[in-house]
């Protein structure tokens, strides 16, 4: 989402970023990865409960289907610094549109299913 922040802004949209961990875990997260855009907390999963994002096992965050995504992620040198307060607690992406609509929704299937960011950004409403 980093490398891409500057095409979500010139769209005339915003990107939150909602985080499970605390607030220091958060600060470290922003200054590590040098994240430009805000990120909040979900300290006690209110959010991810409203939106109906699920929290996988601990086998399914191991499941065979991710070795090859992690191993992937790996090479490209990103890593897990510190864990989040609820580590399997899965992610999701909204698109939302004035009014407020939601315009897409991705609920991730496993730790490394994610939203395609083309896709986001073509659910992005035209600039009124």
């Amino acid at each position: 989402m980093r490398e891409r922040y500057e095409d979500f802004r010139s769209r005339g949209s915003e990107i939150i970023a909602v985080g499970t961990g605390d607030v220091r875990y958060a600060q470290d997260f922003v200054e590590r990865e040098e994240i430009p855009y805000p990120v909040l907390v979900d300290d006690d999963g209110a959010a991810a409960r409203a939106a109906a994002v699920t929290v996988s096992s601990f086998i399914g965050m191991f499941h065979p289907r991710t070795w090859g995504p992690t191993r992937e992620t790996l090479r490209r040198g990103h890593r897990v610094h510190a864990a989040g307060k609820r580590v399997t607690q899965l992610g999701a992406s909204f698109v939302i549109a004035p009014g407020p609509s939601l315009a897409y929704e991705h609920l991730d299937a496993d730790s490394t299913d994610h939203a395609p960011i083309d896709e986001m950004l073509a659910a992005i409403p035209p600039a009124i």
